[in-house]
């Protein structure tokens, strides 16, 4: 079996190891007589699963004690309602606003999202700019009395990020929550200037299904009345992710894939290694005279690389070309057109050099 070089966005490439742990312990788990997707959540086994992949997770980013990580369905689109339904309650809090910063296609779900359950403004755009920008923090327009400050951390579709964590010495008791599908354990990140982090599982940490909380104790207990209450963070606090039925299967790989980090280096390791795979694609495109990358330097995605031909009536053949030497997933997202390679923790430097030498290759075929 040949195995592809996989730039997709999501769901996204697994770390080998990882699968064939997975793949060998199908049938019987550790001698149990089951598969993890046949187990009750309920029973000793999967129960040891799940406790290891929390303990894990709170290791590898530093988890503060007074932080919960939850562990919920629905991906980050879900989270876009459940946050405001848990986090904008102004009969509890007294904050009937929340401060969005608009950085592209998903900070614009989220915004809209939001507003079916109290007021946004949106604080700061990228809009101005095409998106090429994140808005320089100076320029935020924030709500001293705000619920919460609201940033997608990536985002994935437009290759834009935010380079370093924002400033949040100015925010007062302004909680700052963050979006953080595409990045999460992707670098080293300090939870304690978070109040609550958030994203779907299935770029950097396992299959789909399974959606990653981080929330600070303080904002748990709020939810407005319209809330499910399966998603009420303190319901799913209280009852440690299991009020309903978890998805087990997406927890066992998870913990699996926090392993092979630790086991790898840790976040830190990682981070560097991204750096290093960003770095090579970046350059070669920006020396290429041929390709462009449509986001200015220092912030563009070291886990979305965007990028465009000269012509878009060379894109089905180079994706082709690309398909036939084993690089899969490299047609950018219908909405923005071009190319984008995902080069996410699973993505060796091996796969990215691969890309670039495929990158000359095309070029000296049709520049």
């Amino acid at each position: 079996m040949t195995r592809a070089y996989n730039f997709s966005a999501g769901p996204a490439a697994l770390p080998e190891p990882v699968l064939r742990q997975a793949a060998a312990e199908m049938l019987d788990w550790r001698g149990s007589g089951m598969g993890v997707m046949e187990m009750s959540h309920r029973g000793p086994e999967f129960m040891s699963i799940h406790a290891e992949a929390q303990a894990l997770l709170r290791e590898l980013m530093g988890i503060p004690a007074h932080y919960k990580t939850l562990f919920m369905q629905g991906g980050a689109l879900a989270q876009n309602a459940i946050l405001p339904m848990n986090l904008l309650n102004a009969r509890r809090s007294g904050r009937a606003t929340a401060d969005y910063i608009d950085t592209g296609i998903w900070s614009q779900k989220s915004i809209a999202e939001a507003r079916r359950y109290g007021t946004v403004n949106v604080a700061a755009s990228a809009a101005g700019n095409g998106y090429t920008r994140v808005p320089e923090r100076s320029s935020w327009q924030l709500d001293p009395n705000a619920a919460y400050v609201h940033i997608c951390s990536n985002e994935t579709i437009g290759g834009l990020e935010h380079a370093s964590e924002p400033a949040t010495a100015d925010l007062g008791s302004v909680p700052l929550v963050a979006d953080m599908s595409s990045s999460i354990l992707s670098r080293p990140v300090d939870v304690s200037r978070y109040a609550c982090i958030y994203g779907g599982a299935q770029k950097n940490i396992g299959p789909a299904g399974l959606t990653i909380v981080i929330v600070r104790d303080d904002l748990i207990g709020h939810a407005q009345p319209c809330t499910p209450t399966a998603f009420d963070y303190k319901v799913v606090a209280d009852n440690d992710s299991m009020f309903n039925t978890p998805p087990t299967w997406a927890i066992y790989i998870a913990g699996l894939v926090f392993k092979w980090i630790r086991d790898t280096g840790g976040v830190a390791a990682m981070g560097e290694r991204n750096a290093a795979k960003s770095a090579l694609l970046y350059g070669a495109l920006d020396a290429s005279g041929f390709y462009t990358v449509p986001v200015a330097p220092g912030h563009r995605s070291r886990m979305n690389v965007v990028f465009r031909l000269p012509d878009e009536r060379l894109d089905a053949a180079f994706v082709k070309g690309a398909q036939a030497r084993g690089l899969a997933q490299l047609k950018g997202h219908r909405s923005v057109g071009g190319m984008r390679a995902s080069i996410y923790n699973a993505m060796p430097i091996e796969g990215v050099q691969a890309l670039v030498d495929y990158l000359g290759e095309f070029q000296a075929a049709h520049g």
